[in-house]
């Protein structure tokens, strides 16, 4: 008898938090700028609040207007305002 070939695709977790998480580093890019928050809320033309969201990592989705925003008047690359953490691996 054949063993079963296991699913290569992975299901998720009914918990959310188990799926890894993303940082967001636009805290560490506005002081490599050395830019203010409220400079950066000019520029970027955008809400203080919402910046501090983002810098706060305190966001549910990401928008793609607004990440385009913060790497052209930051000029970084996506990569370094996002990062995905994946899970830690289970012990057994």
């Amino acid at each position: 008898m054949k063993a079963k070939k296991e699913n290569p695709l992975r299901q998720l977790p009914a918990n959310m938090n188990e799926c890894g998480e993303i940082i967001i580093h636009l805290d560490e890019i506005i002081e490599k700028r050395d830019i203010s928050l409220n400079q950066l809320s000019f520029r970027a033309e955008m809400q203080r609040t919402q910046l501090r969201n983002y810098r706060d990592n305190k966001i549910q989705r990401l928008d793609i207007d607004i990440l385009k925003r913060l790497c052209y008047v930051l000029e970084c690359d996506l990569t370094e305002l996002i990062e995905y953490i994946p899970p830690k691996p289970k012990e057994p």
